[in-house]
């Protein structure tokens, strides 16, 4: 079974092109425009051995806000193509990552049902020029158009790039726990027969 999924989205705000394999090594290659975005990017892939490649270009003039929520409605796309019927897989996945102050735990649902819980309490701030905002405008539109079920909290942290930094390994993992066949599931992890 081919674990992987290429994704082209095209609007007038913004042009990507994302390809994925589940049953990766971790490798990337992300140029999104968007510095902060790449860095966050490069740690999911690493640490959930997914390997990833994103092109994108958008309306950075005015802000990065479409081009990053767009890049997490593909990237949610890629995902959910890239499961197909689900079958085999461990459907739940959970991390916790420390970085130096901070801890973030993720918690991952691969239901069919999309929804996010953020406890993230961030000041409006900017790393660079990334308002730290965006980071939940991403996982948003990863969870919309993956069809997924996302917690992602942060029991503590000071320094805003450790925790969000903290927040994409957690969930690199927890994706990575949730995605992996288990040869003991037999259909799909669900009593109702499907997800």
């Amino acid at each position: 079974m081919s674990r992987r999924a290429a994704i082209e989205r095209v609007t007038k705000e913004t042009r990507i092109k994302l390809s994925l394999a589940l049953d990766g090594s971790g490798e990337s290659k992300i140029c999104t425009s968007v510095p902060f975005l790449d860095h966050m990017l490069n740690l999911f892939a690493r640490h959930g051995f997914f390997n990833l490649e994103v092109e994108a270009c958008g309306d950075i003039d005015i802000d990065f806000h479409h081009t990053v929520e767009d890049i997490g409605i593909v990237l949610g796309e890629a995902f959910k193509k890239s499961l197909g019927d689900k079958k085999g897989i461990r459907r739940y996945g959970q991390a916790s990552v420390p970085m130096d102050e901070t801890l973030a735990t993720v918690s991952v649902d691969i239901s069919g049902r999309p929804y996010l819980v953020y406890h993230v309490n961030l000041p409006k701030v900017k790393i660079g020029e990334f308002d730290v905002e965006l980071a939940r405008e991403f996982f948003q539109a990863f969870v919309n158009h993956s069809g997924l079920n996302l917690h992602i909290n942060v029991m503590y942290g000071e320094n805003v790039h450790h925790i969000i930094e903290a927040c994409f390994k957690a969930f690199a993992r927890a994706m990575d726990m949730a995605t992996q066949m288990d040869p003991r599931v037999e259909g799909v992890m669900s009593t109702k027969g499907m997800l």
